[in-house]
Order: structure tokens, then C-alpha cells, then sequence
């Protein structure tokens, strides 16, 4: 079988490597030609693997990036007796490695998380999600306990495109005032993980039965914000770690935005720019 230029590093150091890691050196050493012609993200997709964890394999081989695999390989097809010369592999022995593939498993597991939002299913309801957000007259959001960081984030990325957007506060206990005059033509993204928060539930229903398009970011298609949505666009709050986790729920979020902001042409990077230079005149940047 044909063997590429790193097929000796990869089999001396795969017993040690993590099984993430194995997979990824596994497809390597299995497809060459494959390394050089082929995308990185259809590589990984092809060994089972997320793309973070092909990034990984080319760190613990001395490289910087996987882009530095692919040439080895490329120049390997036009003159397969070159030399390379790499820099120290990554020690992953000894007492490290448990943390190291612990480490990893994590990192995959989001990256899979967030590659799922992608999905056939996931992107139909992101793109019907967007849509009704993005054709509201008025936008409000809402996240109760730790949700409350995806609704900020959600709300705060969309000021600084120059979209006015309202973050309705339930811990401050006002959370429900900003509705009173909403109504059809008005849309609500409101972010619930199980165990759900009791104000946003109770919100959530208050602004439906106001008429209100309401959107809703949440972890299963009949938890009790799914079932009062308009639009659900169901993510996972499962880790590795034990805790809930609100990062694909968090880059729903970061989605949705780039959907309005596509929806209604803004024109992004200048929007940003504004957005800073005006900040910067109330010096709410630091500056050495």
C-alpha cells in the first residue's frame, strides 16, 4: 500500500494518540492521495471526525495547521522523493494524555454540536426562524439564567448592525413592561434550556397570546417553549462535562443574526465600523 510522507511519525506515536486523534491518523494513513486532493472538512467527514480534531492531529505532528498536511502530501504526488522536515511532535504521554483526550472529546463534542446546526433539518428551521425575525416590525428577545448570556449576545451583535432590539430583563422583574403594546407584526426569540426558567415560559405565552411571532431556541421539540413557538429551532445542551452548555445555543444565536443581517441587507462591516467609531468618542474602548 501506498504510504505518504508523515505514514512512519503517524504509526509510531497512533498507540498514544486519543481515539479521536487514532481516526483521524487512521483515514490519513489509509487515503494519501486523498490528503492532498481533498478538502479538509470532507477528509474529516470521511474519518468520522470533526474538523477541529484534524486540526488537532496536525499540532500534535509539529504542524501548524492542516493545510500544512495537505501540502506535504501535494508535494509528496509531484516528487515523491522529497524531503520534509518537521518540528517536535506534541508530547501527549505520560500523566497529560488522560487530560489531553479529555480535553479533545470535549472540543469534538461541541464542534459536532454546532457542525449539526448545518443539517438538513436544523437549517430549515434556521432559515424559517430567520425569516420571520428578520420581517419583524419590532424585536424583542429573552433568556432566563444562564440563557440570558445567548439572548444578551443575540441582541447586543444586532446593535452594533444598527437593529434596534429589545432585551426583555425577567431577573429585574420588568421583564414582561417592554410587551404591553406588542402585537402582530412583532417577533420574539426567547432561548430555554431544561430545567426552564418559569418567567420565560410564562412570558413566552404571554407575548403568543398577544400575537407576537415567537422563535424559540430550546433543546427538545416538546419542551414548553417548542410547544408555544411559531417557529423552534431545537438545539443540544448536553457536555461532556456534567453542566448544561449554551454554546450551540449561543452560535444559533450568532445564525440568526447573520440571517436578519442578510434578510435586510445590511451592510455588515460597515455597520461595524460605525458602531465602533461611535463607541470609541464615549472612550468605552481601552487604550494604553
Amino acid at each position: 500500500m501506498k504510504q505518504g510522507p508523515l505514514a512512519e511519525l503517524l504509526i509510531e506515536r497512533y498507540e498514544s494518540m486519543p481515539r479521536q486523534l487514532q481516526m483521524a491518523s487512521r483515514y490519513v494513513l489509509d487515503h494519501p492521495d486523498d490528503v492532498a486532493l481533498m478538502s479538509m472538512r470532507e477528509q474529516a467527514n470521511r474519518a468520522g471526525v470533526s474538523h477541529s480534531t484534524m486540526m488537532r492531529l496536525a499540532r500534535t505532528l509539529g504542524l501548524k495547521s492542516y493545510e500544512d498536511i495537505r501540502a506535504l502530501y501535494a508535494r509528496e504526488l509531484r516528487n515523491p522523493h522529497a524531503e520534509i522536515e518537521l518540528s517536535a511532535p506534541v508530547d501527549i504521554g505520560g500523566d497529560d494524555q488522560g487530560l489531553f483526550s479529555r480535553i479533545g472529546s470535549m472540543s469534538d463534542t461541541l464542534a459536532a454540536q454546532i457542525a449539526s446546526l448545518g443539517e438538513y433539518v436544523s437549517a430549515k428551521q434556521l432559515l424559517a426562524a430567520g425569516d420571520a425575525l428578520a420581517g419583524a416590525r419590532r424585536l424583542f428577545c429573552l433568556g432566563g439564567q444562564a440563557e440570558h448570556a445567548v439572548a444578551h449576545h443575540f441582541a447586543h451583535t444586532l446593535s452594533f448592525l444598527g437593529e434596534d432590539v429589545i432585551l426583555l430583563d425577567s431577573g429585574g422583574g420588568t421583564g414582561v413592561e417592554p410587551l404591553r403594546h406588542a402585537g402582530a407584526g412583532d417577533a420574539i426569540l426567547v432561548v430555554g434550556l431544561e430545567p426552564y426558567a418559569r418567567t420565560s415560559v410564562e412570558i413566552a405565552r404571554k407575548a403568543a397570546d398577544l400575537g407576537v411571532t415567537l422563535v424559540a431556541v430550546t433543546d427538545s421539540p416538546v419542551s414548553p417553549l417548542a410547544r408555544v413557538a411559531h417557529h423552534s429551532l431545537i438545539v443540544t445542551a448536553r457536555s461532556q462535562s456534567g453542566f448544561r452548555s449554551v454554546v450551540p445555543a449561543v452560535a444559533a444565536g450568532e445564525l440568526l443574526v447573520g440571517l436578519i443581517a442578510d434578510q435586510r441587507g445590511i451592510d455588515v462591516e460597515g455597520a461595524l465600523s460605525r458602531a465602533k467609531e461611535e463607541l470609541a468618542a464615549f472612550e468605552v474602548y481601552w487604550k494604553p
